[in-house]
């Protein structure tokens, strides 16, 4: 009788929970049974195991072996167990010391020739492997992304029998940071810039919209006629954010990982652009499957989510984005699990004035009725509208503002250091982005004087505001009160925020 026990790592949500692969060999007809909830791709993995240990030139034991996969309660899936059943089966079987298991995760998918191939969600594994205090072994094919987790202790082997002979004392097992070589290196260049701002021709209200969305992490809503820069100023937002700090690309990252589009390291610490069609369905946009994945806007968590053409949406996936935008975190409940993904995402959408684009262009071309912009309008719900700080109305810009040899604007060098000197104002104040104020931080950080107040209050009868939408004045105003310098808001940082709230529907 032999028993062998192998440290793993499953899939849960950007979590990576332990596993406990327990390999008993008995007495009895010779037979391979896994148990403990795994999924269609862990029971075959037997027959994977099998022929990848005969590959590399071991014995498998023509004996009754049990496998389970503990706890037994969580679900298993992929092919990310097959290194440590392989493992578990050889030590159980005395083939390698079960003692040089201690202490160390094992991940990996086995071809039948024994070649480890890369499983997702390494990066979420490694961070949990050096919680634990563990050393992580991983496929060669994953070592760029599990170097970008640099205080983990993580190893990379390309083959069941390389990892054997590493485990053995016969080769060392080179660092995932040495088998990376210059992928490693990479994530730590620059990442491509985003477009930058002097680009954007004219439109000197919406470049100020979008520099106080930056500097507070305020969502926008651009509403104008086609060809007038909204797209244009949505992709300049991420050049125009702060480099994401070391937890935040880890969690980024991490997000990235597990999405079975795999992590590009190449981008890492840049901040990420979403910016799915219209088309996309409700899954699309909040995640979903068996097992669930994070959907876009998990994917653009740190970063930036634009919806273009938003009344084209379907009213299902709008309704997605009302949770998380006020919570940062999106739950994904399918039948026997669930998963939650971070979802702290800036929005910026656009739309047109009315169904054809032109509502209020000085061309008069625009021949929508009103009931016609009424029901284009209706498509979008009170309450999401509600939860956007920031809505702006634009207009197409004349001829000669287009000109090539106009002036230039200015670029996004200066607007971001205005944004990263307001940021760190906030962070002085320790209540984070004004955008995430609280009631707490909203009573310390956002008083009024009382003909602010007063002001405040008129234009919420006037303007028919809810008390969410009156917090979201105060917010935007403090934000426009950092980036003026100011320690208080004064009443032009207030007129200034309240003109971002009036109706994009009555402006048109």
């Amino acid at each position: 009788m032999g028993l062998a026990l192998v440290h793993s790592r499953a899939r849960a949500g950007v979590a990576a929970p332990a596993v406990q692969v327990e390999v008993h060999l008995s007495g009895g007809l010779p037979c391979t049974q896994i148990v403990g909830l795994p999924a269609a791709a862990v029971r075959e993995s037997r027959d994977r195991v099998r022929a990848a240990i005969l590959c590399a030139q071991f014995e498998y034991p023509q004996r009754r072996i049990t496998i389970n996969l503990a706890p037994a309660d969580l679900p298993k899936d992929g092919g990310r167990f097959d290194l440590p059943i392989a493992l578990g089966i050889l030590a159980a079987s005395g083939q390698i010391d079960r003692d040089a298991l201690a202490g160390c995760e094992f991940l990996g998918e086995l071809g039948l020739t024994g070649e480890l191939r890369p499983v997702d969600g390494i990066l979420p594994a490694v961070l949990a492997a050096a919680r634990a205090g563990r050393r992580l072994v991983v496929p060669a094919a994953s070592a760029a992304e599990a170097a970008l987790a640099r205080e983990a202790e993580a190893y990379a082997a390309r083959t069941l029998l390389e990892t054997c002979a590493g485990l053995g004392g016969q080769a060392r097992l080179p660092s995932v940071g040495e088998a990376s070589g210059e992928a490693a290196a990479e994530t730590l260049r620059p990442a491509p810039a985003p477009p930058d701002l002097a680009a954007v021709r004219g439109q000197l209200q919406a470049r100020r919209a979008l520099e106080i969305a930056a500097a507070g992490g305020h969502h926008l809503l651009m509403s104008g006629p086609p060809g007038c820069g909204k797209t244009l100023l949505a992709s300049c937002l991420p050049g125009l954010l702060p480099e994401a700090s070391e937890a935040e690309a880890l969690e980024t990252a991490a997000v990235h990982s597990i999405s079975g589009q795999g992590l590009d390291p190449s981008r890492w610490r840049q901040r990420p652009l979403r910016a799915p069609h219209h088309g996309a369905s409700p899954v699309a946009l909040a995640g979903g499957g068996s097992p669930p994945r994070p959907g876009e806007i998990s994917l653009a968590h740190n970063g930036v989510l634009f919806l273009d053409e938003l009344p084209e949406w379907s009213r299902a996936a709008l309704e997605v984005l009302r949770e998380p935008l006020e919570s940062g975190r999106i739950t994904i409940s399918r039948a026997g699990r669930s998963a939650e993904f971070p979802a702290r995402f800036q929005l910026v959408a656009a739309l047109n004035p009315c169904p054809c684009g032109f509502a209020g262009d000085p061309s008069a071309r625009c021949r929508c009725t009103p009931d016609m912009v009424a029901r284009y309008w209706g498509r979008l719900s009170g309450p999401l509208l509600d939860r956007i700080d920031l809505h702006l109305s634009m207009a197409r810009l004349p001829p000669a503002q287009l000109r090539a040899d106009a002036p230039p604007s200015e670029s996004s060098v200066g607007v971001r250091a205005r944004v990263e000197a307001a940021r760190a104002r906030q962070e002085a104040r320790g209540s984070g982005l004004n955008a995430r104020l609280d009631a707490t931080g909203l009573a310390a950080c956002c008083r009024l004087a009382d003909a602010e107040q007063a002001l405040l209050e008129q234009a919420a009868e006037r303007l028919q505001l809810t008390a969410r939408s009156m917090h979201r004045v105060l917010r935007v105003a403090r934000t426009i009160a950092d980036l003026d310098g100011s320690e208080g808001i004064g009443r032009p940082h207030l007129a200034e925020a309240l003109g971002y709230r009036a109706p994009l529907l009555l402006r048109d």
